[in-house]
C-alpha cells in the first residue's frame, strides 16, 4: 500500500496541529505554563498553519476538489463528514480564545470556558479522522483497536514535542544541567 503523500501530510500536519492546541490549552488552563501574549499568540498562529495546511493538502487527494462541500452533508453517516464538520467547528473557539489571551489578556471564566471547549472539538477531530482509518476494512492494519488510540496519542505526543520546542526557543522554558 502506497497511502498518497497528501494523505500523509494531512494527518501529520494536522494532528500535530490539533495535538499543539490541546497542549496549549491544558498547559495554559492548568497553569503549567505561562506564556507571554506574544509567545501564545505565535503558538497558536503555528497550530493553525499546520492544521490549515494539513486540511488544505487533504483535499489534493480527492477526485473533483470542488464538490468537497458536498461531504459535509452526510455527517450523520460518514466519519470523513463528521471530521470535516469538527474540523470547521474548531476554529471559531480556537481563534477567539488565543484573541482573548493575546489582545485582550482574559484569562477568566469565559476564556477558560473556550479553551476547553475548542480542544474538544481538537479532541474530537483527531478522534473522527482515526475512525476513518479504522474503518477501512481492506487494511487490516488499521482496521483494529489500537489505531484510534495511536492517533490520539500521535497528535498530542506530537502537539506537546512542539509546544515544549516553543517554550524553550520562546525562553519560557530553559534547559540548564548541572
Amino acid at each position: 500500500m502506497h497511502p498518497a503523500a497528501s494523505v500523509i501530510f494531512f494527518t501529520t500536519a494536522s494532528g500535530a496541529g490539533y495535538g499543539l492546541f490541546l497542549a496549549l490549552v491544558f498547559s495554559l488552563n492548568l497553569g503549567v505554563w505561562v506564556g507571554t501574549p506574544n509567545n501564545i499568540l505565535w503558538t497558536g498562529v503555528i497550530a493553525f498553519i499546520l492544521v490549515t495546511s494539513g486540511l488544505l493538502s487533504s483535499m489534493l487527494h480527492l477526485g473533483h476538489p470542488e464538490r468537497a462541500w458536498r461531504a459535509l452533508s452526510q455527517w450523520r453517516s460518514s466519519w470523513l463528514s463528521r471530521e470535516g464538520v469538527l474540523a470547521i467547528l474548531t476554529y471559531p473557539p480556537a481563534f477567539l480564545y488565543i484573541f482573548a489571551l493575546t489582545y485582550l489578556e482574559k484569562t477568566d471564566g469565559w476564556v477558560i470556558g473556550v479553551g476547553w471547549g475548542a480542544a474538544i472539538l481538537c479532541f474530537l477531530t483527531v478522534y473522527s479522522t482515526s475512525m476513518i482509518y479504522k474503518s477501512l476494512k481492506p487494511i487490516a492494519a488499521w482496521a483494529n483497536g489500537f489505531t484510534t488510540p495511536v492517533y490520539l496519542l500521535m497528535s498530542i505526543t506530537s502537539g506537546l514535542l512542539i509546544l515544549h520546542f516553543l517554550g524553550v526557543i520562546f525562553g519560557d522554558i530553559s534547559h540548564k544541567f548541572s
